[in-house]
């Protein structure tokens, strides 16, 4: 009798940390960033993906790491890096080295200028980074996201709808607004 009461002991010891690690393992979804996330890109659509990114990128970590590798010319060992040793949210790992080969420039050069100056957002990075030079840099970020979305079979986040000013006539002084841009 005692050598199945070890075994049942040993079994539920094996369930028990089983369980614990699943556990663990769970709070990785939740965890917080190295810094307060909040993109600021200077566009709605870019912003509501990088959210997603970082639900995405929590969550299929592996599948996050390879597409920046394979498809943004990012450093595998850097990607990491920012990701599992430097806490970095997933969108802006992501921002970093889409802009960065959008703009023909190392993902390291926008991951430092992002640490440098991430409290203006990334509109001021990339802004900084040379932006305006390549007019249709936006687009292609959009293309590119986009197809990163196709890969993961994923489809793009929704954006949010601005949100509606409820004040006390607000709706008055809309509708006058748009009376006297009529014409009447």
């Amino acid at each position: 009798m005692p050598a199945s009461r070890v075994s049942i002991t040993a079994a539920a010891r094996r369930a028990l940390v089983l369980a614990a690690c699943l556990l663990l393992s769970g709070t990785g979804l939740a965890q917080e960033h190295a810094f307060d996330w909040n993109p600021r890109s200077g566009d709605a659509w870019i912003d509501s993906q990088l959210a997603d990114i970082n639900v995405y990128g929590a969550r299929y970590r592996g599948a996050f790491i390879d597409e920046l590798v394979r498809y943004h010319a990012a450093p595998r060992a850097l990607v990491t890096e920012l990701v599992d040793q430097r806490n970095w949210a997933p969108g802006d790992v992501y921002y970093a080295c889409a802009l960065a080969q959008v703009l023909g420039r190392p993902c390291r050069a926008l991951v430092e200028a992002w640490g440098r100056s991430r409290e203006e957002g990334w509109a001021a990075v990339a802004a900084q980074a040379g932006i305006a030079a390549r007019p249709d840099a936006v687009q292609r970020l959009k293309q590119d996201i986009t197809a990163s979305y196709a890969r993961w079979g994923r489809p793009p986040a929704e954006v949010a709808a601005p949100a509606q000013d409820e004040s006390p006539g607000a709706d008055g002084q809309a509708k006058a607004k748009r009376q006297s841009k009529a014409g009447g």
